[in-house]
């Protein structure tokens, strides 16, 4: 599912604003009979669909829940400039609402402590609205639609209840968890590159710059992105925060106005510290900025009265600074919305910018970063230079081409092998057994993915499993094309059962194997224990125990047997994770699929050589 409004500027030319709700005024007719399905739309028609919602009955009155102060700020003030007539209430901190207003506007944070939901009569709204939707499966959110009637789909054709809004330019959650738990239909979709050609957002020029940094030993947090305070001490470095600024200043020196990305906020200090080290006049804003002064360093900021305005986790969200025409990623991310979110901010339109120009600092590395060029499908290090979004796409497809012509050649290597034998086959790549085993290659791409230690077991198929017997597999869902993730839970041994296992349940299914692998980590991070299941474990590189290397040698011959001492126990344990899943098996196959093609080749050879033996050279009998 795509969550998306796109990224559409919040404010800009009322004709902008028309023309979008012009050409969606079908979707919005449609919500005028009730009753009313929930809905994600694009943000332009945010406050004009208030008054599209039809009153029935006593329900007239609307809220609106958004997460952070300056999302509460922004939806009041556009609400009272929209609506004069109109009352408008904050439920926030210490603005107490009446919960009687016509419009009100609350932080979900404030709403649900205490009981300051009791005020808020379900039977008198006919809409909640939700800003940064993405967000809406969250513990908070779904309390607030419990108490309006908006929990269970099933209820919504049966139970009077208000119209239930998202909007989002953040197309999916990177813990995989489906908005589809309370969103059901999507009215406006679009993809941000789409809206660039198309004059919704600025275009963007794009410029990775290499670091040198190890973001390998660098932990998984809560949140499946890099641990803040291990990335901060990778990246807040004298050389690292020297090449920053040394980029922006070769790159970017000229343009007004420059936002920055920081890890934390001493990768603020002192990264501030050093851009003002070079004479530059930058300035910051953290969580911890008092409000009057952020308030006015960001005014400042768009005034254009100084070129550079760093932050940490404060403009990932809803922040609408048009003027921005230049974004430094200084800091690492795992979250592809993460990402699409700093990219944002440069994207609003404003007069006299041509485009914004993203300069992404990455780091090598096969730990699942994502970066600007894995936006356009690309290698997560792919260094490019001012390369807009039609240069991306080009060179995304002369890789494609080239991967292809790659692919074409190893396939006419493989061909030679069994030339033009009826039934000719493409033989295994093993000469063994045991090669199979220890093959890591199926593992590789699903672990730049994954915190977790998953194992290719061939087909598509992807197995993590714990010390208990349990496991999660992620494989094939059918000719659909999309992926299922099925999670295997073992019996004790007092159940009596043909299978070892109980009922296989599906926990996630998709059509992206990216969002079926981190709706798999985030139930793998439930009912799994952290320390069998995460590759990064120090016991994983410790020496593999007798009872591995034992249970390794029953199926090797006694000339070749491993000791302890030949692989790690994390090795071992992937090894054997092939083993019971099916490896013997496939090698069997493909084995008896060789010795097939080789008979047939030797009855060929056979056959040629009878046909020559009966040609006679020499005068014909008489």
């Amino acid at each position: 599912m795509h969550p998306v409004g796109a990224g559409l500027p919040a404010e800009g030319p009322q004709e902008t604003g028309r023309v979008a709700c012009d050409r969606e005024r079908q979707d919005c007719e449609q919500l005028r009979f009730p009753p009313l399905p929930s809905l994600i739309i694009g943000q332009v028609i945010f406050t004009h669909l208030i008054d599209r919602i039809p009153t029935v009955g006593d329900a007239s009155q609307t809220l609106i829940l958004a997460h952070r102060r300056e999302l509460v700020e922004q939806a009041a003030r556009h609400c009272t400039l929209a609506y004069p007539l109109k009352h408008v209430d904050i439920e926030m901190g210490n603005n107490h609402a009446s919960g009687a207003a016509d419009i009100t506007v609350a932080s979900i944070q404030s709403i649900m402590s205490g009981c300051r939901l009791d005020k808020f009569d379900p039977s008198r709204y006919k809409l909640v609205l939700v800003d940064e939707a993405h967000h809406i499966v969250s513990s908070t959110y779904l309390g607030v639609l419990e108490h309006f009637g908006l929990r269970h789909a099933a209820d919504w054709e049966t139970v009077s209840a208000p119209a239930l809004v998202g909007v989002s330019a953040t197309f999916s959650r990177f813990d995989g968890q489906k908005l589809g738990a309370v969103i059901d239909h999507i009215v406006y979709h679009r993809d941000y590159v789409d809206m660039i050609e198309e004059n919704w957002l600025s275009d963007v020029m794009f410029t990775t710059v290499q670091m040198k940094v190890d973001l390998s030993k660098v932990g998984t947090g809560a949140n499946k992105d890099f641990q803040t305070a291990a990335l901060s001490k990778a990246i807040d470095t004298e050389e690292t925060n020297e090449l920053v600024v040394k980029a922006w200043k070769t790159r970017a020196k000229e343009r007004n106005s420059t936002l920055v990305f920081c890890v934390d906020l001493s990768h603020v200090t002192n990264l501030t510290a050093k851009f003002r080290q070079y004479g530059v006049d930058a300035q910051f804003v953290t969580g911890d900025t008092p409000r009057k002064t952020r308030s006015a360093r960001v005014d400042a900021f768009r005034n254009g009265d100084f070129p550079v305005l760093l932050n940490c986790g404060v403009f990932t969200e809803g922040t609408d600074i048009p003027n921005i025409d230049c974004v430094l990623l200084a800091r690492p991310t795992k979250s592809r919305n993460l990402l699409v979110q700093m990219i944002g901010r440069g994207m609003r339109l404003h007069k006299g910018k041509e485009n914004c120009h993203v300069i992404d600092f990455v780091a090598a590395l096969s730990t699942g970063v994502v970066s600007t060029p894995t936006l356009f499908g690309l290698d997560p290090a792919e260094i490019v230079e001012n390369a807009g979004t039609e240069d991306m796409a080009k060179l995304k497809e002369r890789k494609e081409k080239e991967k292809e012509r790659e692919e074409e050649v190893a396939e006419v290597k493989r061909q030679t092998v069994a030339k033009k034998l009826t039934g000719s086959v493409t033989f295994t790549d093993y000469d063994s057994v045991h090669d199979l085993i220890a093959d890591t290659s199926g593992d590789q791409y699903i672990r730049r993915l994954s915190e977790f230690a998953w194992v290719g077991v061939g087909d598509g198929r992807y197995i993590l499993t714990t010390n208990g017997g349990n496991y999660l597999i992620i494989e094939p869902s059918g000719e659909d094309g999309g992926f299922q993730a099925r999670y295997y839970r073992k019996l004790p041994w007092s159940a009596k059962s043909k299978s070892p296992y109980a009922t296989p349940r599906v926990v996630a299914q998709s059509e992206s194997f990216e969002h079926i692998v981190h709706a798999a980590d985030t139930f793998a991070s439930e009912v799994f224990e952290h320390i069998w299941i995460s590759k990064s474990q120090s016991w994983r590189r410790s020496r593999a125990s007798q009872a591995q290397v034992d249970f390794l040698n029953k199926l090797r011959p006694k000339e070749d047997q491993l000791t302890a001492e030949d692989l790690t126990k994390g090795k071992a344990g992937d090894m054997i994770t092939r083993i019971k899943h099916g490896a013997k098996g496939r090698f069997d196959k493909a084995s008896a699929k060789k010795k097939t093609a080789d008979r047939m080749k030797d009855r060929a050879s056979t056959i040629e050589k009878r046909l020559q033996g009966q040609v006679q050279v020499g005068p014909l009998s008489a």
